[in-house]
Formats: structure tokens, sequence, C-alpha cells
């Protein structure tokens, strides 16, 4: 795999070792993503249903 953006959103990092590693990064882009995913876990915080709630 090569380095660099495979889409607008996530950049992966390939290591040669083995096993094979590859970590991923948001771009530019995906980081402007970051305050609607928080958004989003708060809202579901305060909509978990009560009987759910051990599992949110």
């Amino acid at each position: 795999m090569k380095n660099g953006p495979i889409d607008p959103l996530v950049c992966p990092m390939s290591y040669t070792v083995s096993p094979p590693k590859v970590e991923y990064s948001l771009t530019e882009k995906g980081k402007t993503l970051i305050p609607i995913l928080e958004l989003m876990a708060t809202w579901g915080a305060e909509n978990c249903f009560p009987e759910h709630k051990d599992s949110c």
C-alpha cells in the first residue's frame, strides 16, 4: 500500500515490518468532521434508552 490519502478523509502510513503495519490518520478535510462526530456522541449519550444505558 502506498502512503498518502486513499480518499479525501483518511491517509494511511505503511511500515515495512513483519507483520505488516498500517496506521491511519485523518486528512485536514477529515478533521473537519470531528465537531460533528462529537455532537453525535453527545446526542447518543443524552438519548440512550435507560434499559440500554449500560451498553452505551
